[in-house]
């Protein structure tokens, strides 16, 4: 149904970046297909090379599908997983340019002759980053944009979004500004698209990167659906738990080839830790909620939120009964101490971090530290948060670039600046792609630079919008390293997170939002 023989794929030139590694040579704001797309949400041109430094991604990879079967691609950032889908889906070479070796067939056909449109027929792809593949300002009009451009039936139309939205039990985000949504909700609009059009093909990517416990396991559910469908799944996924028992197979990449294929008799013997050994993440479920950490110890010097309340005003596709808020009359924040923030998708998590550093005028509260009141400006100055979408907050022409302004009123000399920046580099694996703009590296290179960030600002209070989506296990590791260093060296972490690996291996604290 779906073949991949002897596929090898190279990057190469667009847009200003090179396959060598030297770097862009021009802005991003280009006018190739690529930049076009790109703007229009139809590509993302941030992660031109999965790598992160261009060049040869895949090598000889073959991959046989019969209908109805689940594949997951699983192994290290960068080794090729999303390149592999690309290529199912045609983005490679249209949109993302590059030399192809092989051949890829679906139903026996070879699709490099084909348009995207065609193509788009049989396969329909969830993105990581779900805002780079929505070209609608609403839910609704997303989920039916797909279906309007292949002619359907508006009543046909209409007729299967309300059938998807009550298989993803989504009914209350239809209707909805889009950019009004959080990032779970969003990829849950995502999946809802592709699932409307019924295409026989679904290639997800890391569809879980932004998802609760609860809505993963809605997700897990909606696969199980597919799958009882006869839908051909291939999946590219670090976070394996709550996929586990689904896969017919785990292909396991490795710089661009195969290093291991576990077959579902196989799977039924695995341990995390065996899976630890081979350097990929637990596929033992675990709900952050439920995890046994205290919110504050009573041997705690704390950060005081008193009265701290946010209120969405009501907007466009947006009804008064779902507008979101919080609102706590008394939360502590221990000092010197990790702690993580979870609760369901769109409770209000990044809106908290929001408020907390500052940066959302509608706040209302007391925020207390070290026996003072500490307003919106000052807060800004001694927080520093690392956003979910990194995207939104790298601006420079090279990693470098970017670490030297965080460094903007530290009273240290240019040498201690080289130096502490080289040192983070080193640590968070980034030192190699210094030169490289930020936005031509991989999803998970960019969140990594974006912490580079925070650990060169050098301020008091950091805070982390999930730190860890999107990456591998071992990457997941040294973040938590990084993080528990940064609290050895007096700096308080708050991290907002649905990873319970992450939070197993370095929350000493836990704070659960709810609705209020």
């Amino acid at each position: 149904m779906l073949k991949l023989k002897d596929v090898s794929f190279t990057y190469v030139c667009q847009s200003g970046y090179i396959a060598e590694d030297r770097g862009p040579v021009s802005n991003v704001t280009g006018t190739s297909e690529t930049a076009k797309s790109a703007q229009s949400g139809t590509a993302d041109i941030s992660e031109n090379s999965e790598s992160g430094t261009g060049g040869r991604i895949l090598n000889s990879f073959n991959l046989n599908l019969k209908k109805g079967e689940f594949v997951l691609l699983t192994g290290a950032s960068g080794c090729g997983k999303t390149t592999v889908l690309r290529l199912i889906n045609g983005l490679i070479p249209r949109y993302y340019p590059g030399k192809v070796e092989g051949c890829i067939e679906i139903n026996g056909e070879d699709i490099s002759g084909r348009e995207l449109y065609e193509i788009s027929r049989s396969v329909g792809t969830v993105f990581q980053n779900p805002r780079s593949q929505f070209f609608n300002v609403d839910t609704t009009s997303e989920m039916a944009f797909a279906c309007e451009n292949q002619g359907m039936d508006p009543k046909e139309i209409l007729k299967r979004i309300s059938v998807t939205a009550g298989k993803f039990n989504i009914e209350k985000l239809l209707n909805r500004n889009l950019f009004k949504l959080s990032g779970g909700e969003k990829q849950k609009i995502a999946c809802a698209a592709t699932d409307v059009t019924g295409t026989e093909v679904i290639l997800l990517d890391e569809p879980s990167a932004n998802l609760d416990h609860d809505a993963s396991l809605d997700l897990r559910r909606l696969i199980e659906k597919w799958k009882s469908e006869g839908k051909t799944i291939v999946a590219s996924e670090h976070r394996l738990a709550y996929l586990w028992g689904l896969p017919d197979r785990l292909v396991i990449m490795k710089s661009g080839t195969i290093d291991r294929v576990m077959e579902k008799n196989e799977l039924d013997t695995v341990t995390p830790e065996i899976l630890a050994s081979m350097g990929l993440r637990t596929n033992v479920m675990e709900n952050p909620v439920n995890m046994d950490l205290p919110d504050i110890a009573d041997a705690d010097t704390s950060i005081s939120l008193r009265n701290f309340s946010f209120r969405y005003h009501n907007g466009i596709f947006r009804k008064s009964k779902y507008s979101r808020n919080f609102g706590y009359d008394d939360v502590r924040i221990a000092l010197n101490r990790i702690t993580a923030v979870t609760g369901a998708n769109g409770i209000g998590k990044t809106t908290f971090l929001n408020c907390l550093c500052g940066l959302e005028k509608n706040c209302r509260g007391i925020v207390e530290y070290d026996g003072r009141i500490l307003d919106s400006r000052e807060r800004q100055k001694k927080f520093f948060m690392v956003m979910q979408d990194v995207n939104h907050q790298l601006f420079s022409e090279s990693v470098w670039e970017e670490l030297k302004l965080c460094f903007t009123g530290r009273n240290i000399s240019d040498s201690e600046k080289t130096k502490t920046a080289t040192e983070v580099l080193k640590k968070l694996d980034l030192y190699e792609y210094r030169n490289r703009h930020p936005m031509s590296l991989s999803g998970g290179q960019k969140q990594r630079v974006a912490i580079a960030c925070a650990l060169c600002s050098d301020r008091d209070f950091l805070l982390f919008d999930e730190p860890t989506s999107g990456l591998d296990y071992e990457h997941m590791l040294s973040v938590s390293d990084l993080l528990k260093s940064l609290r050895d060296a007096g700096k308080t972490i708050v991290v907002v997170t649905h990873d319970s690996e992450l939070i197993r291996c370095c929350c000493e604290r836990k704070i659960v939002l709810k609705c209020s």
